[in-house]
């Protein structure tokens, strides 16, 4: 089956210029999680929340009374009294939230990833801490994507930098690497961990490609059912 989240995260580089400093891409990746599970329909008792408007996804990631840092995107159960907004093309209905019972962090490596590895690993790591921060037992589901290409170029404002495999290495001279240590110092943190292997040169025509895309979506649907599974255990008993 085809997945939002997946076709989402494509959408940031197939047929357009990737803007690395627009933070609210990986937002707009984390929302479509929730969507994913409910469109499997495995949890007759979670989809009927859902439709009832009674669990939301909170954009905003503020979570009334409790200050913590802002994810990518936080789910849960939405505050008394108020009205969820439905959002055109999605079935998740969105308003301010009470509880966090899943929260979602997404990073894109694209280029330049053993420079700033240990910023991202922090990163992940503490905002896994900060879902926790309301209490109980929220799921953490951390999303890193890395770029697995054989040279790529950034922007910034007119100017280009491609790599060039000497100053700035290649995307494929790191990816390895980089996966390697999200996989042994991030993932820990959090319930479900999902590496996202792709290849994008960031150049006209704007290509972009899995690694091997029928294994990017049974992977990916397999966290979403061990998530719905320990959602049930968690929220619903």
């Amino acid at each position: 089956m085809s997945y939002l989240l997946l076709d989402r995260f494509r959408r940031l580089f197939d047929g357009v210029r990737y803007r690395h400093r627009d933070s609210s891409l990986g937002d707009s990746v984390a929302w479509c999680l929730p969507e994913d599970l409910y469109a499997l329909h495995r949890s007759a008792r979670l989809d009927a929340l859902i439709s009832a408007g009674d669990r939301v996804l909170n954009i905003r990631n503020i979570l009334r009374g409790v200050k913590a840092r802002r994810g990518d995107a936080t789910f849960g159960e939405i505050v008394p009294q108020t009205e969820p907004v439905t959002e055109p093309g999605f079935v998740v209905k969105r308003g301010d939230i009470a509880t966090i019972e899943i929260g979602m962090e997404v990073k894109i490596l694209a280029k330049a990833m053993i420079k700033q590895i240990d910023r991202v690993i922090n990163d992940l790591r503490g905002q896994a801490e900060q879902f926790k921060k309301a209490g109980g037992a929220p799921i953490g589901v951390g999303i890193a994507a890395i770029n697995f290409a054989d040279r790529y170029t950034s922007y910034e404002g007119q100017r280009e930098w491609p790599t060039d495999g000497k100053k700035n290495r290649h995307p494929i001279e790191e990816a390895a690497d980089a996966q390697r240590r999200l996989i042994a110092r991030a993932a820990p943190a959090y319930d479900e961990f999902l590496v996202l292997r792709f290849r994008a040169r960031n150049e006209p025509p704007f290509s972009f490609e899995w690694l091997d895309e029928a294994q990017t979506a049974l992977d990916y649907g397999a966290v979403l059912a061990r998530v719905l599974r320990k959602y049930e255990a968690r929220f619903l008993n």
